[in-house]
């Protein structure tokens, strides 16, 4: 299995390289409070990963809140039915 896993993280990386030599034309981009140049096969590596990481950190979130409404209901739900036991 780890054998598997360098041999695709390997070929990710080929791709990248790839990527990159194949895009090495300067991009400009102006942020309004700087003007950056960077080659078109970084800039597209440097969003495709803000993009993954900015949709697992949604996701993250979108799970932890959620179970942390359950277990707020739960939490009610048998707090409220200790005190319909008690005499």
């Amino acid at each position: 299995m780890r054998l598997i896993v360098m041999l695709l993280l390997l070929l990710f990386i080929a791709g990248g390289v790839v990527l990159g030599a194949l895009n090495a034309d300067l991009v400009g981009y102006d942020l309004a409070f700087a003007r950056v140049q960077v080659p078109k096969g970084a800039a597209l590596l440097a969003m495709l990963a803000l993009g993954w990481i900015l949709g697992g950190l949604t996701a993250w979130l979108g799970v932890t809140t959620r179970h942390h409404r359950d277990r707020r209901r739960a939490q009610k739900a048998g707090g409220a039915a200790k005190a319909s036991k008690a005499p």
